[in-house]
């Protein structure tokens, strides 16, 4: 693949273990349930959303060199992922996810993100071998970089392309996109990611997208699970319930909404049907087993 690509996707990427059962789990519980194993990372996710909605994404992320890196790196090229301008750490091994999930949804997760936050550096290096270090098309940035590294990000760089749009790799990291709140990117959170980054509960979608408007984002979409979602800028304010659906799996249904949110405005719908668009196709994950 030696095509420009058309969007950059930053961020995490690895390999994802994910047990469910159809019971409710509390702490302690041992019960039956399906474990799975596949790739995942919100860059990643995002990337192959895009990739199948026939866009051409670049994913810039540290995968390791060990035998599941391996694997993970022929998964991406297998599936339309330009991985050229990944950077292939000689010692970290692949990053991990693993979680477990209930009738009710995400009950707990562990990220263990030793490569790309020991070695994001390099990714950024491998970013400016690449001669893309002053790329200015559309680029995805999640927040699963070491925190010094983002705010090096926010001043400088690829941090300056147009149009940016953040999202956060974990409730948890939210907080470390403060620095970008002055620039012109686009954040799409989850209403807990949005008050994690802001420091204080918000109530519903619709006041998390004005509170992140008022802390100086140029525009903020916020997704609340069942709940409405919301778009916002300084001109206009769209709120869209999503679709009710059963509910056979959570993660990466954020990564879905976005990847089908920037393909729905690539190909030109306005914003009202990119947003019911971006929750249609969220909700169809949802509602789909993971195979």
């Amino acid at each position: 693949m030696d095509r420009t690509p058309d969007i950059l996707c930053l961020g995490a990427a690895h390999w994802d273990v994910i047990g469910r059962s159809a019971a409710p789990v509390t702490t302690g519980d041992d019960l039956p349930g399906v474990i799975r194993t596949r790739p995942g990372g919100v860059a990643l996710n995002i990337a192959h959303a895009l990739a199948g909605q026939g866009l051409r994404p670049a994913l810039l992320s540290a995968i390791g060199r060990d035998a599941e890196g391996v694997a993970l790196v022929d998964w991406l090229q297998a599936t339309g992922i330009d991985t050229r301008f990944l950077h292939r750490p000689e010692t970290l091994p692949t990053d991990r996810y693993m979680a477990i999930e209930g009738p009710e949804g995400l009950v707990a997760a562990i990220a263990d993100s030793t490569a790309l936050e020991n070695d994001g550096a390099n990714v950024i290096t491998a970013l400016k071998r690449a001669d893309l270090a002053h790329w200015r098309g559309p680029v995805v940035l999640d927040s699963g970089f070491a925190p010094d590294l983002l705010a090096e990000l926010a001043e400088r760089g690829i941090a300056q392309a147009t149009p940016l749009r953040l999202t956060s790799a974990a409730p948890a990291k939210a907080h470390r996109l403060r620095p970008f709140l002055q620039s012109r990117a686009t954040f799409t959170l989850n209403r807990h990611e949005a008050a994690t980054l802001l420091g204080h509960p918000l109530p519903d979608s619709m006041s998390a997208a004005h509170a992140l408007l008022t802390a100086g984002a140029a525009r903020a979409i916020i997704t609340d699970g069942a709940h409405a979602a919301t778009d916002a800028d300084g001109h206009r304010t769209l709120t869209l319930p999503p679709p009710i659906v059963p509910l056979q799996r959570v993660t990466g249904a954020g990564d879905v909404f976005l990847a089908a949110h920037i393909a729905a405005e690539a190909h030109g719908l306005d914003r009202s049907a990119a947003l019911a668009h971006a929750l249609q196709q969220a909700a169809h994950h949802v509602a789909t087993p993971d195979a």
